[in-house]
Order: structure tokens, then sequence, then C-alpha cells
């Protein structure tokens, strides 16, 4: 597991900035080196996107591990029932944002892992919450 500099959280909008070359992608590549998890929520959600754009899923998650994406430098973390207590416990503090289930998929893995957490979305830097939000589009 990841620890503070040791690791990052990713964000399904900040992988998907890295996999599609958009502004904030060299940010996740840089963090890269430090490793880092995906929730496997946020996982279904990069996958969901991607096949939205017209890619096949499996040809996608295939692709992302054998280049050693995910599984080298991203582990997929699964979803536990502690991790489920948790992702509903922040519920209630971020549902005035409008923030989603993968959103606080990733927030209650950051929480739990102790780790920064790096995203594309606006607006996490407003909530009050023990975690060090990242946005990687400055």
């Amino acid at each position: 597991m990841i620890s503070g500099e040791q690791g990052y959280v990713i964000d399904a909008s900040a992988l998907l900035a890295y996999l599609q070359g958009e502004p904030g992608s060299n940010v996740v590549g840089e963090a890269l080196v430090f490793g880092g998890v995906v929730t496997a929520v946020n996982y279904a959600e990069v996958l969901s996107r991607l096949s939205d754009a017209g890619e096949d899923v499996d040809r996608a998650h295939r692709r992302m591990t054998e280049t050693g994406l995910i599984g080298d430098l991203v582990e997929i973390l699964s979803l536990t029932e502690t991790g489920a207590v948790a992702l509903a416990r922040l519920r209630r503090l971020t549902r005035s944002h409008g923030l989603s289930l993968g959103d606080r998929a990733c927030l209650a893995a950051a929480i739990q892992l102790q780790a920064p957490v790096l995203t594309a979305d606006r607006g996490w830097d407003l909530l009050d919450l023990p975690v060090d939000i990242r946005q990687i589009r400055g």
C-alpha cells in the first residue's frame, strides 16, 4: 500500500487525463513514479468512459495491464466492507458538492491510506476532509 509521497490515490478523472493526453497528464505521469492506487469503482468508471469513446472494454483493460500501467504502476484497490462504510459516511459530508459514488470511493480510499489524491475535478479543495487533494490542472 501507499503512504504520503510513496504514492497517490488516483481519481478516474486524473487517470483518464493521463490516458488521453489531456491537460494535467504530465502531473499524473510524474506522480506515477511513486506508484499509486485506483479504486475498483474508479477503474470501472475509466473503462466505462473509454467504452463511451468507442474503445472495447476488454481491449482497453488488456492494453493497460500489458503496458504495466495497471498492475505495476497502479494497483486496483478492491472495495471492502470497511471501505463501503467509509464511502457511505462521506455521502452526507459531500452531498451538497454533488460528488458521485466514484468521487467518494476515491476520497474514502485516500483517507484510509493517508495518501494524497490526484484529480481533475474542481471544487474538491472546498471539502472539509482529512485528505490532501491535488488538482492536476493547477
